[in-house]
């Protein structure tokens, strides 16, 4: 009877451990945590860049004294490619081109003298797309009356202190806004020039003529992909 009593404690004794450590590993397992996604903050789009502008200007005028910038004469004509040709960065979405569009003065200290120098200018100028197709124009009017109206001198000349005659007077700021589709250039081609003198008016319109001058030439525009260049074509192997 004593044995079996004792078998009986022992056994009892060992339910009640298994029973107690198994209580403890249902209370330390616990459930995984649920794991909250990581949230993403969309990319911004790039902002818009404004660079100076890539140009081939056919008639420089020259580099300006005072403000170091070159001067490129507009010219009168109808083919994009003989114009000012501004290149167009690879972009998305429209881009905007902007310049300083001036009137060409031809300075004489006789004039001045005389008071016969008084001038006023009125040109017109297009910005087309290398297709032909007008894009917008422009519109400068000064008027010049003494040496104080030029907008600067251009170094390079003959004149007194190594200037030239011809120089820019006043200035007009141009912005316009171009297409997406504008493609790789445009072109500035003048279109009329009027000249009001003390004696009389001119017009001038004929082809190749300087209608105006332009400075500090800027494009913005969001940068995007370089257009697609077409796959060279293969040459025919001559096999058969």
């Amino acid at each position: 009877m004593r044995l079996l009593l004792a078998l009986l404690i022992v056994g009892l004794s060992l339910d009640a451990g298994l029973d107690a450590q198994s209580r403890r590993s249902r209370s330390g397992s616990r459930a995984p945590a649920r794991q909250t996604p990581a949230r993403t903050t969309p990319a911004k789009p790039a902002g818009p860049t404004r660079v100076q502008a890539t140009l081939v200007c056919p008639s420089e005028l020259g580099v300006g004294v005072t403000t170091r910038r070159t001067f490129c004469d507009v010219l009168a004509g109808r083919d994009p490619a003989a114009g000012v040709r501004i290149t167009i960065p690879p972009h998305r979405g429209p881009v905007t081109l902007s310049f300083e569009l001036h009137n060409r003065h031809t300075y004489s200290d006789d004039q001045i003298k005389t008071k016969t120098a008084y001038r006023k200018y009125t040109a017109t100028i297009g910005v087309l797309s290398m297709d032909n197709t007008l894009v917008d124009r422009a519109v400068i009017q000064s008027e010049f009356r003494q040496a104080g109206d030029l907008f600067d001198r251009i170094a390079g000349g003959a004149g007194p202190g190594g200037v030239k005659a011809v120089a820019p007077t006043g200035t007009e700021f141009i912005s316009m806004e171009l297409p997406e589709d504008i493609g790789t250039e445009v072109s500035v081609l003048g279109e009329k020039l009027t000249v009001v003198r003390p004696d009389g008016t001119d017009v001038f319109t004929s082809e190749g003529r300087p209608v105006a001058t332009i400075s500090n030439v800027m494009v913005e525009f969001r940068p995007g992909p370089a257009p697609r260049t077409p796959a060279p074509a293969r040459k025919p192997s001559g096999r058969r």
